[in-house]
């Protein structure tokens, strides 16, 4: 899902680019804080589990990227 079709993300989703990757703004699914991660842009398609930096829980991330680009996106509390 990409940022337009998740609420969650649809609040904070911004992007910036760092070193090999990409910084990626969104709302964490638990606090509904700002918070992010960097996407690493050199892989197509991933999916993980990462601690929110504010409140700690976990969030699995879902991207794909094309072009260096992120085409979808979707953190999702566990």
């Amino acid at each position: 899902m990409g940022p337009a079709s998740n609420p969650q993300s649809r609040l904070f989703a911004c992007e910036s680019l760092i070193l090999g990757g990409m910084e990626y703004f969104f709302a964490c699914p638990y606090c509904m804080e700002r918070i992010s991660m960097v996407l690493d842009t050199s892989v197509a398609r991933q999916t993980y589990i990462e601690d929110c930096e504010v409140c700690c829980h976990p969030i699995e991330v879902r991207y794909t990227v094309r072009n260096d680009e992120v085409r979808q996106f979707e953190a999702t509390a566990l």
